[in-house]
């Protein structure tokens, strides 16, 4: 069974180069993103409280963005860069909601499969800092996130495999992967992990 989601669409170099000229930004909206992603999961959690075969590993995958979130501020503050006041909204992640379907189920699977497609293109853009970054504890960093969020796209389908025909599946990462290469293209260029 296949658990890894092949991207339609590769981040572009312009966006490497973006943020590897402005770092000190792209740290604080990592910052925000392991925030946010530890949220989602515990929100999974509170919305689907009868999910029980799922709900051990939500709560370690929120536990481990937390760590992740702690480590990128630890990184932070050795460089004297402060959070930001405000989580800026995330059109990336606003838009991929926006082809979630609307009845009980078929937002659960979305839900699924929307965090599938946003730990998945979190890994491949970690690869892309990580090969851009010069040797150092901050490559290694990088290194290791990017191995981590890469096993999180696993985690979700599998999740969304617990519940739902294989086919249906599939056939549903399908379309929201062709929806999130068109959203990733119309995305603004700036020193953001989306």
């Amino acid at each position: 069974m296949k658990l890894r989601i092949d991207l339609k669409t590769d981040s572009s170099q312009e966006w490497i180069d973006t943020v590897m000229n402005d770092f000190d930004s792209f740290l604080q909206d990592h910052a925000n993103c392991e925030r946010k992603a530890s949220g989602m999961a515990m929100s999974f959690v509170a919305k689907f409280p009868d999910r029980l075969e799922i709900i051990p590993e939500l709560i370690d995958t929120a536990v481990e963005e937390l760590e992740h979130f702690r480590d990128v501020y630890a990184i932070m503050q050795s460089k004297g860069i402060q959070l930001t006041h405000k989580i800026e909204k995330d059109y990336y992640v606003d838009d991929l909601i926006k082809t979630c379907r609307s009845g009980r189920e078929e937002r659960f699977m979305d839900r699924l499969l929307l965090a599938s497609l946003v730990e998945t293109r979190g890994a491949e853009r970690f690869r892309m800092v990580y090969e851009a970054l010069p040797e150092g504890d901050l490559r290694k960093f990088y290194h290791r996130l990017w191995a981590s969020e890469a096993k999180h796209g696993e985690i979700f389908v599998d999740m969304a495999l617990h519940y739902f025909d294989k086919e249906e599946v599939y056939n549903r990462l399908d379309a929201m992967s062709e929806a999130e290469a068109e959203i990733l293209k119309a995305l603004p260029l700036k020193a953001a992990l989306h």
